[in-house]
């Protein structure tokens, strides 16, 4: 066969989530409804940090950026999972699938760029709090934001490739709900160790040192604020640990998944919900919708939309 010419297999036939028709049906609503207010949340805060004068701020500009991303990765696989649920013929094309990965890789690879900068403006302001407008300037923060669309531009670009050319002319059934890079190239009719080192150098990497620099810059911030404010050390205590939790279920499945031998790989679709439905919901919540600053903004842009209907 000419693999050059093109391959045998045009499409993908996703396993999905197995059970009888009515748990298939109990995910498809709650997916739903996750999927609504991942959207919605993450809109109302772009809107928000855009047209309130007093959030016109560094810590609110990261945020809103945030939350762009987050609606992004959510869309790149959510809305396919939830109409899957109800298909008897769950198939994706080849190239919808190329296209799935490149762009659940390019927003993850940015997100998580985007969460070290982020990390790195708290830290400025504790620690440096008179520097802080000096340091965090608009100038800074647009190199910031383009060197986390360029991380992730390299990072997807640089496995996907490799994988477009790869010959798929065999078995065509992925056990996941998905496009994933690991369950696809071990679908290749060629050997794959070479691409597989790859992930497993790039994916794998960039998700461990990311998760480490998170949890060293949040324990740094913890020990300076303990150091010389520790009557605020309960409530920064309280508001990290959330975020290490939503990191946590970020991170955490991205390095199982892409950090480990391909040989030792299962599919784990709950790790997959994890990081791909629940998380883009739980980023929201944490970071902004906390935030007092924040909720008094969205209260008084909901009453001015009231008032002017």
């Amino acid at each position: 066969m000419d693999y050059k010419n093109g391959s045998a297999v045009t499409e993908f036939i996703l396993v999905g989530i197995s059970g009888d028709w009515q748990l298939q049906a109990f995910f498809f609503v709650t997916f739903s409804l996750i999927y609504g207010a991942t959207v919605l949340g993450n809109i109302l805060i772009i809107v928000t940090v855009a047209t309130t004068s007093t959030l016109h701020s560094p810590m609110y500009f990261l945020l809103g950026n945030l939350s762009f991303l987050d609606m992004c990765f959510s869309t790149v696989t959510t809305p396919k999972m939830i109409t899957d649920l109800l298909s008897a013929h769950k198939s994706i094309s080849l190239w919808g699938c190329m296209a799935q990965m490149f762009f659940m890789h390019l927003f993850g690879g940015a997100e998580m760029t985007l969460l070290i900068i982020m990390a790195f403006d708290r830290y400025v302001a504790i620690c440096k709090p008179l520097h802080y407008k000096i340091i965090m300037s608009h100038e800074l923060l647009n190199r910031c934001i383009i060197l986390s669309w360029t991380i992730g531009f390299i990072h997807t670009l640089s496995q996907m490739v490799l994988t477009v050319n790869l010959p798929f002319c065999g078995n065509n059934i992925i056990n996941h709900i998905f496009c994933d890079l690991p369950l696809v190239i071990k679908l290749a009719c060629v050997e794959t160790y070479t691409l597989e080192l790859l992930v497993i150098a790039d994916s794998g990497l960039l998700s461990f040192i990311s998760f480490i620099l998170l949890l060293v810059s949040y324990t740094v911030i913890l020990v300076i604020v303990r150091h010389k404010s520790p009557g605020r050390l309960s409530k920064a205590l309280s508001t990290l640990s959330a975020h290490i939790i939503v990191v946590t279920l970020f991170f955490g499945p991205c390095i199982f998944i892409y950090a480990c031998p391909f040989g030792i790989f299962t599919s784990n679709k709950t790790l997959a919900v994890c990081y791909t439905v629940i998380t883009p919901l739980l980023n929201p919540i944490i970071y902004t919708l906390r935030n007092q600053e924040m909720k008094k903004a969205m209260r008084k842009l909901w009453v001015q939309q009231v008032s002017f209907m």
